[in-house]
């Protein structure tokens, strides 16, 4: 059964620098949690088109970029799996969107948005995460996404937004 999550945050910068932090895959072990222990194991960079600026975001994945990483399903247990993903949209400074092509997921794509917004005076930018996803596994892997992997993702995404700003700075 198909399952939905959206998170949002704000911070105090600007858009260019969050796009190129956010779609720099060397980035992705940085905002997960510690003890997941993620690993970047591998990286088939494609360049997207050129931004008009020269130089930025260099580092970014474009569309039919491949990502593998290695990650601990459970902190406490050595044992890792792997998750491959490919970048399937992206346009600069507005969204890029993947898909798992292995992993442990029946079916997961995340569309990533960015857009500039000003608060108290301050311009900055909200991220905003947009996450559909299917455990499989049947009623097993509704049981599962009950109890156990929505507060997961859930947790994972409330950690990310503590530590962002630090990120960022």
């Amino acid at each position: 059964m198909p399952e939905h999550l959206e998170f949002g945050q704000w911070v105090p910068f600007p858009i260019e620098h969050v796009f190129a932090f956010f779609s720099n895959p060397e980035n992705l072990p940085r905002i997960m949690p510690a003890s997941s222990h993620t690993k970047l194991i591998g990286l088939n960079r494609v360049n997207p088109p050129t931004l008009q600026k020269s130089g930025a975001g260099d580092k970014a994945a474009g569309v039919g970029s491949t990502i593998a990483t290695s990650f601990r399903v459970f902190p406490f247990l050595p044992m890792r799996a792997r998750w491959v993903a490919c970048i399937t949209e992206f346009e600069w400074n507005r969204y890029f969107a993947d898909v798992q092509e292995k992993g442990p997921f029946k079916r997961w794509h995340p569309r990533h948005e960015f857009r500039p917004e000003t608060r108290g005076g301050i311009a900055g930018t909200v991220v905003r995460d947009s996450i559909e996803y299917e455990v499989g596994f049947w009623f097993a892997g509704a049981i599962a996404n009950a109890i156990f992997i929505r507060r997961q993702m859930q947790n994972t995404f409330a950690e990310r937004q503590k530590v962002l700003l630090q990120l960022l700075s």
